[in-house]
């Protein structure tokens, strides 16, 4: 299989798009992130509702992206500590990371390789500090 490094040299890569947004389009319940305290943590749909992480990235690898990124932006224990689980960083971090990959699996050939890259983001509700 060709390298990433590799490949990067022969053509451009493309990544997915917006994970969020794409989950919005889903139109998920409360039930669905997994009750009140879960509404709005997209990590905690790992748990809750994996196909709806699996239909965004079946929908991107389907219109021939190379890269899925995994759902995990505010996979950190600062933005979990907003839903009470700031414990389950790692737990929900290494479930983006196994589902992606095997999404991305079933896409991958030996001429068009499928790539999985981790998402790192920040505190989603961040505050300006005037100084």
């Amino acid at each position: 299989m060709t390298s990433f490094l590799e490949t990067l040299k022969e053509r451009i890569v493309i990544f997915d798009g917006a994970m969020g947004t794409n989950l919005q389009a889903q139109n998920l319940t409360v039930d669905d992130f997994g009750g009140p305290q879960f509404e709005g943590c997209p990590e905690y749909l790992l748990i809750s509702k994996p196909e709806a992480i699996e239909k965004v990235h079946t929908a991107f690898l389907d219109v021939g992206c190379d890269v899925v990124e995994t759902n995990s932006f505010g996979g950190t224990s600062v933005v979990l500590a907003e839903y009470q689980i700031p414990h389950m960083a790692y737990e929900l971090n290494f479930k983006a990371a196994e589902l992606a990959r095997r999404i991305a699996n079933d896409y991958s050939t030996k001429s068009q390789p499928r790539w999985v890259a981790g998402s790192m983001g920040q505190e989603r509700n961040c505050q300006r500090l005037d100084t």
